[in-house]
């Protein structure tokens, strides 16, 4: 998984035009709405949903099939844990610890509900997985944080945030270049060695990432220190942005789309 979740993709979409408060509100919202919702056809409407967006901001759709088929090892183990685990009326396998073994027997149906719960656990996680990328892969880190400012967020908060955002690209990159490093010295464990050989590896891919990593981090505290960053309770910015009507207009409909969302969930526990 090469990508990344919060790389600029630059674009002139209407998501990218949006001012970064709007997209902060979209993000909170739609979070909000994707953990609160128990019902399957709910969250797959709510994903369609963001694909829909997703698509309209003309964003690569293959991002989102490598990071699915990424965590395709974690969809298994959901639906294993929360079949077995999840209780439920509707047994599908009967128990797989049998009944004469004291004290453990009996446990391990496999339930409807399990498997529909794990579905919905699967949704949740790659909605989160569409939802973030709409806000970070169309906007500029600077702008992101000049958003955070402006909604109240201490300027030297913002910076951290998004200086974090900003070095998972750089710390992936770093970590590309040293795994080739390694494969010029005949070291092929990370493409054909086995799990426990791989694991016997990682010192040489971790031990020279942090030390990249505390260099970098010491260039940039000189960096700042050099420009008195912190020494103002405010500062000024080469760019500014402000909300235009169609922003607002889009904040109203993702707090309408939100309410709408919420009144269907009531009338299906109803």
């Amino acid at each position: 998984m090469s990508q990344s979740l919060v790389s600029y993709y630059p674009g002139n979409t209407l998501i990218h035009r949006l001012d970064p408060r709007a997209k902060l509100l979209f993000l909170l919202v739609i979070s909000v709405v994707i953990f609160s919702i128990q019902d399957l056809l709910l969250s797959i409407f709510v994903f369609l949903t963001l694909c829909a967006l997703w698509v309209s901001a003309k964003l690569p759709v293959s991002i989102i099939w490598s990071f699915a088929r990424g965590l395709l090892p974690v969809f298994i183990f959901l639906i294993v844990v929360q079949a077995i685990l999840y209780p439920g009326e509707n047994i599908l396998i009967e128990p797989l610890i049998p009944n004469f073994i004291p004290g453990i027997g009996g446990v391990g149906n496999i339930t409807l509900e399990g498997i529909l719960f794990a579905i919905l656990l699967m949704f949740r996680l790659v909605s989160m997985i569409v939802l973030l990328p709409l806000v970070s892969m169309t906007t500029p880190v600077q702008i992101l944080a000049l958003g955070l400012v402006k909604i109240g967020v201490p300027y030297q908060l913002s910076y951290t945030l998004t200086s974090a955002l900003n070095m998972v690209p750089i710390l992936q990159n770093e970590i590309a270049s040293i795994v080739d490093a390694q494969k010029l010295r005949a070291m092929q464990t990370f493409e054909k060695g086995k799990l426990r050989d791989k694991l016997r590896s990682y010192p040489a891919l971790v031990t020279p990432l942090v030390i990249g990593a505390m260099r970098r981090a010491q260039a940039m505290s000189v960096a700042m220190d050099s420009r008195a960053f912190g020494a103002f309770g405010t500062r000024t910015y080469i760019e500014d942005v402000e909300l235009r009507s169609t922003d607002w207009i889009f904040m109203v409909c993702v707090v309408l789309y939100s309410v709408a969302v919420f009144v269907a969930k009531a009338m299906f526990l109803s």
